[in-house]
Formats: structure tokens, sequence, C-alpha cells
């Protein structure tokens, strides 16, 4: 395999290993709530606050995803940090279009907007954390 195919891999399973650092904790941590009894039963409404707990820990996972992408990148972190970004933006997307109106137990109708508006934002800062462990003049690994 060339140095070529081998820099393609290695970008492919950054962008895929952050999405995975997204959407692993966002689903566990989902699956906890409700069987601590702090999330109601699936399919059953949520109260507002209970959605703010969600975009919270939303926002800090698509951080820390886009951080690992720029961090497993060979090169270009920041590319890699908004290639999960942009995904996550088009899965956002498409999760407010097949739920707009489909009633209370998908949340409020802020909710999709307030993913959809922090996706490209926590991308980038996950991105520039990755590029900051890098040295700042020669784009050198810093050593953790």
């Amino acid at each position: 395999m060339g140095a070529t195919a081998r820099r393609v891999l290695r970008s492919i399973g950054a962008v895929l290993a952050g999405m995975a650092a997204v959407v692993v904790p966002s689903i566990a941590t989902d699956a906890a709530l409700h069987a601590a009894g702090v999330y109601p039963p699936l399919g059953k409404p949520m109260g507002d606050g209970l959605f703010v707990l969600a975009t919270a820990y939303r926002t800090v996972y698509a951080v820390l995803g886009s951080y690992a992408a720029a961090r497993l990148a060979a090169d270009r972190p920041m590319r890699h940090a908004m290639a999960v970004g942009v995904v996550g933006l088009v899965v956002c997307i498409a999760g407010a279009v097949a739920t707009r109106n489909a009633g209370p137990e998908f949340g409020p109708g802020w909710y999709p907007l307030a993913l959809i508006s922090t996706t490209l934002p926590c991308a980038w800062a996950g991105g520039m954390l990755g590029v900051m462990r890098r040295h700042p003049r020669t784009g050198t690994r810093v050593s953790a």
C-alpha cells in the first residue's frame, strides 16, 4: 500500500473515530439517564430542562469528537475536525426534518435548532483544541 493510500485511510479513520466519539457516548448517556429514571421511558415526552441537559452533554461530546479527529489526522487537523462537524450538521438537519411536527416525544421545536446551531462551532472548538496540541511554528506534534 502506498503512502497516499495510507494517508487517505488515516484521514477516513480519523473522521470515523471522531464521529464515533460523538455518537457512542451520546447514546450511552441517553441510555444511562433512561435507566436511572432521570429521563422518562422511551416514547414519553420530556420537559425542556431535560432537553437542556441533553444539549449540554451533546455539545461536550461534539467538541471531543472533533478534537479526536484533529488529533488522529496525519495533517490538516482542522479539516478533519470540520468534516466531523459537517457530517454532524447533515445528521442534525435530517433529524430536524424527520421529527418536525412528529409529536412531543421528539422534543420541543428549539431542540433540533440548538443542535444544528451548535454543531459547527463545536467542531471548530474541538479542532482548535487539537491544533493547539501541535507546535505553533512547525506544526509538529507536541508530546503529551
